[in-house]
């Protein structure tokens, strides 16, 4: 990539791709734990102590926790969340719902899509102990984009 600013001058080894906006950044989350087997069942471990409850039944759990948690913060803030289809473009979603006062900080809206993601499937082996393999193929899972607004951003 090459670097048009400080902001991608000083992450370039990080960064991947680019985005038509010019008035925000946009940041996946990626965290490289979560990437291997190994790694996911040592975050699983940090949250929950133990292998005891790793199954499909609560990972789906988990991220459906996560789903309703996000939609009751926005619901109780008056966040808007807008499910976005195919040929939507979020940045010009979320321009509509941009604050008119450009002083006003944080997040003003969430978009969600459905997209491939990797998925982890965890099955019980002879022993009972679990076992972790990527789902083939790909689930399509919701992806949370939260705008976010800092008048150090607004030009």
């Amino acid at each position: 990539m090459n670097a048009t600013d400080s902001f991608t001058a000083r992450y370039d080894d990080l960064l991947d791709g680019t985005y038509d906006c010019v008035d925000r950044i946009v940041l996946n989350g990626y965290c490289s734990l979560l990437c291997s087997p190994g790694g996911f069942r040592t975050w699983w471990r940090e949250l929950y102590g133990s292998d005891e409850h790793l199954d499909n039944a609560h990972v789906m759990r988990w991220a459906g926790r996560f789903a309703r948690r996000v939609r009751a913060m926005a619901q109780q803030r008056k966040i808007p969340i807008i499910e976005k289809v195919a040929n939507d473009r979020m940045h010009e979603i979320a321009e509509q719902h941009r604050p008119a006062d450009p002083n006003q900080k944080g997040l003003f809206c969430i978009t969600v899509h459905r997209a491939p993601a990797s998925v982890w499937g965890v099955k019980a082996t002879a022993s009972g102990s679990p076992h972790l393999e990527r789902k083939n193929p790909p689930v399509w899972a919701n992806h949370f984009a939260f705008h976010i607004q800092d008048p150090d951003w607004v030009m």
